[in-house]
């Protein structure tokens, strides 16, 4: 059996990874570091647009924030495409962040993380499997309602 790479895994998917989105702020969107890439926190941005604003669940269902963290994890790996020339050179998934804009009693969070968390698996297979955080936050940049932040471990 032959193993297909993270590149062919996202092409079967019927995914393009995106032009990497450009920071919103003072900070840079990969940092490599001992063997590591670590991907700044990426909004859900859409042709450069968030497709909705506000908290969960008042604002914005915990399915639609679900479908936008899988989109942040495409915005990700986007950016370590970007920073590394292949999304090839990722050898697995090592953690993920996943802070989703909440109201007040809300615990769905991890429900909403498993978007960003099936994709990898899709695209990485079992070196897609991480440690995560999935944590409520009262709001996010740009009244963003998902942000999601990953560390990779890169090949040489």
């Amino acid at each position: 059996m032959t193993t297909q790479t993270p590149s062919a895994r996202l092409a079967g998917l019927g995914i393009i990874l995106p032009d990497a989105p450009k920071p919103v702020a003072s900070y840079v969107p990969v940092r490599l570091a001992g063997g590591l890439a670590f991907v700044s926190g990426q909004l859900p941005f859409e042709n450069g647009q968030l497709p909705a604003t506000g908290a969960v669940p008042s604002k914005v269902s915990p399915e639609d924030a679900k479908a936008m963290a899988r989109r942040c994890a495409i915005n990700g790996l986007a950016c370590a495409a970007q920073a590394l020339g292949s999304v090839d050179r990722i050898r697995g998934v090592v953690k993920v962040g996943v802070f989703v804009a909440s109201d007040y009693g809300f615990g769905g969070q991890p429900g909403i993380a498993n978007g960003a968390s099936d994709l990898l698996v899709e695209v990485f297979g079992e070196s897609g499997r991480h440690a995560r955080a999935a944590v409520g936050v009262p709001s996010l940049p740009l009244d963003a309602p998902v942000e999601v932040e990953f560390v990779f471990e890169i090949a040489d």
